[in-house]
């Protein structure tokens, strides 16, 4: 699942193009239209693939063990794809039968729609605002988990763009995916307070449960990025199975900041005297976020005008330092009444460890040991020191994955384009969820399980 950041946030509003990729999320085959393509199949052999809206006139395509391309459509109506995000051709085809479609047909092998029971809804989540969700489960009566989706800081209608709706349910896992407030179908405004998402989680939780009724075998969260903040938060506030948390920290938004000046300046071969500079002009562009725009400027020019000329300079970035960089404090000013927006609610020194301790499910950390934004190194070192402490927590760390649980190439620009999922990352997240455990082995996965048995589940518990 991609993420999203502060950083991809703030890009948006300074290039005045913050515009969603919608993944679309037709689920059962009913939607009219180019759309009715969007929907996940299963072959002969009981793989499966994902068809999701991408940019413009394209879809991607998403296999269970991470595989992934871009679909592009030839004057002869077939579908040739590309590689994962990289724009090169990979080899891979596809065509489909006419709209409403039940089947596709991918590298000459034929796949048919998988249906699902589906359920929309609309919930209440805090203050009452009104939240829209969606329950997608295997179609019968079998009780089955349930994960709820929690959001990372995109703008985007999550219903519309989260695939992990129809890939769990494809393998045997319920999901429920709601639009965070102030976007896609949800009413209230935009936020990045973690507390008033997480009792928004807590809210989720409690509808899906109601719907899936009899259903509901287990049930907890799965948060990416932002989210690895959010839903350890709203496990604390109503008893749930387990949680998940991909590429997510258990460190401060200040200090996810400062560690990836730091990561980034050592990558580029800096010396420590060099990061040390570098990290106190970001310590300076961090006070300014800080303070709401109200403050710090002074500061800010004083150790930008004091380093400025340097040669490392310009290989200063961060995961928000970069945006308020190059432009003068009056700038700063005008640009923060938008980054306000978005950044206002921002708990920048919230620390995650009281929460993670107070947490009784079962937690699984799904982390990238490449990750530039949300930079690892730290997360797992305090992950492994709470398992040690005898905390229910398992942490699976994957080499050469990024931001997203990606893989990648490195462009000739020297920027990193991903290649496809991690594989084993999608097969984590089922088993877990299925009952907070991990066996076997996930692609080149290295996993440090916890020193105690996890609980039972919430309905077996006294």
């Amino acid at each position: 699942m991609p993420c999203f950041s502060i950083r991809s946030l703030l890009l948006g509003l300074i290039l005045c193009s913050l515009s969603a990729i919608c993944i679309g999320a037709a689920l059962s085959g009913e939607n009219a239209g180019v759309d009715c393509q969007i929907g996940t199949y299963r072959f002969s052999d009981g793989e499966i693939v994902d068809i999701a809206q991408s940019e413009g006139k394209t879809f991607r395509w998403r296999k269970f063990d991470g595989t992934t391309g871009v679909l592009h459509k030839k004057q002869d109506g077939s579908w040739t794809s590309t590689l994962g995000w990289t724009g090169h051709p990979d080899g891979h085809s596809a065509s489909f039968t006419s709209c409403p479609t039940s089947e596709i047909e991918f590298d000459g092998k034929k796949a048919d729609r998988i249906p699902f029971d589906v359920a929309d809804a609309v919930f209440e989540g805090r203050s009452g605002i009104k939240l829209a969700g969606r329950l997608v489960l295997p179609k019968g009566t079998d009780s089955v988990p349930i994960v709820v989706l929690v959001h990372g800081a995109e703008r985007e209608s999550a219903r519309e763009s989260y695939s992990p709706q129809r890939l769990l349910p494809a393998e045997n896992v319920g999901a429920f995916v709601y639009d965070k407030r102030g976007t896609g179908g949800s009413g209230g405004k935009y936020t990045q307070d973690f507390d008033t998402l997480a009792d928004d989680a807590v809210a989720a939780m409690r509808e899906a449960k109601r719907i899936a009724g009899t259903r509901c075998a287990r049930i907890g969260y799965q948060g990416g990025s932002q989210g690895g903040w959010v839903a350890p938060l709203a496990a604390t506030r109503a008893p749930v199975d387990f949680v998940i948390v991909s590429f997510g920290l258990a460190v401060s938004v200040i200090d996810e900041d400062q560690q990836e000046v730091a990561l980034e300046m050592r990558l580029k071969g800096h010396s420590q005297a060099e990061i040390s500079k570098a990290l106190e002009v970001a310590s300076a562009a961090e006070a300014v976020f800080e303070s709401r725009f109200t403050k710090g400027f002074e500061r800010f020019d004083a150790v930008r005008a004091k380093y400025r000329n340097e040669p490392w300079y310009k290989d200063l970035h961060g995961n928000y330092t970069h945006f308020i960089l190059p432009y003068t404090a009056a700038e700063i000013r005008e640009k923060g009444k938008d980054f306000i927006l978005i950044t206002g609610q921002t708990p920048f020194r919230y620390d995650p460890m009281p929460t993670l301790r107070a947490v009784e499910a079962p937690q699984l950390w799904i982390l990238g040991e490449d990750d530039l934004e949300a930079p690892s190194a730290e997360t797992s070192r305090r992950i492994k020191m709470l398992i040690t402490e005898g905390k229910p927590i398992t942490l699976a760390l994957f080499p050469h994955a990024e931001h997203g649980m990606t893989e990648y190439e490195v462009a000739p620009d020297g920027e990193r384009v991903s290649t496809r999922y991690a594989p084993g990352y999608f097969d984590m997240m089922r088993d877990f969820a299925r009952n907070g455990q991990l066996s076997g082995t996930y692609g080149s996965s290295m996993v440090v399980k916890p020193k105690i048995v996890p609980p039972p589940p919430i309905e077996d518990r006294k």
